[in-house]
């Protein structure tokens, strides 16, 4: 049943944002480095990797360059409008191609790159696997401004994520797992829409009140 509503509401958004996306890639194309599409691997269901989808926002080699597949607040990396497009979410649209082509699903946990995936506890990556990643998600909601809480020059960034944030996201990406239903799966898609909207929104702790509940180092940024 998922699947359906995936095929349905990819290829709608594919039609309504068309006009929105062709300039996009056109200005992307005479900016920057030239690049209009980023293609990472990144961890899928069953542990199978496949190319994940993005707006080019960073240089051509940043997964290489300072803190890796961890971006930051104004991070150095980032081109003029990528700033932009990462704010806005726009440089994620992208990967509606992903969820066409059945990579992907429109909810599910957030597909995580080699490195960031294995941070996560072995419990957290076993349950994470047995469903499709998802362009958004209970992850992807609660660390939606997961690069100003990593912006802090005092403490080591990485050690940070594979020591807080991973285990917290693992919980949480295990939660939804455990809660894998068409009921949380449209519960998911509103309360996506609801933060773009309104960012600082925590209206998914009142709708969902058994989710994991954060560190205490996490607990005011959440």
């Amino acid at each position: 049943m998922q699947r359906f509503f995936d095929i349905i509401f990819s290829s709608m958004a594919l039609i309504v944002f068309s006009p929105f996306l062709i300039p996009v890639a056109i200005i992307l194309k005479f900016s920057g480095e030239g690049e209009i599409f980023y293609v990472q691997q990144r961890v899928g269901k069953d542990g199978k990797m496949f190319g994940l989808l993005k707006f080019a926002t960073m240089l051509k080699d940043s997964a290489n360059i300072g803190t890796g597949t961890i971006t930051v607040k104004n991070d150095p990396r980032v081109l003029p409008i990528g700033k932009f497009l990462r704010k806005s979410k726009i440089n994620e649209l992208p990967q509606l191609l992903n969820i066409l082509l059945g990579d992907m699903s429109v909810i599910g946990p957030r597909p995580q790159a080699q490195r960031c995936f294995l941070a996560f506890p072995k419990v957290s990556q076993d349950a994470i696997i047995q469903v499709k990643p998802g362009l958004s998600g209970i992850g992807s909601i609660v660390f939606r401004d997961e690069e100003s809480i990593l912006d802090n020059p005092e403490i080591d960034r990485l050690k940070f994520y594979d020591e807080v944030i991973a285990p917290y996201k693992g919980e949480l990406e295990q939660w939804y797992v455990k809660h894998h239903n068409i009921y949380t799966y449209f519960m998911l898609i509103g309360l996506t829409i609801w933060v773009v909207l309104f960012s600082d929104s925590k209206i998914h702790n009142s709708i969902f009140k058994d989710l994991p509940i954060p560190p205490d180092i996490l607990y005011e940024r959440l």
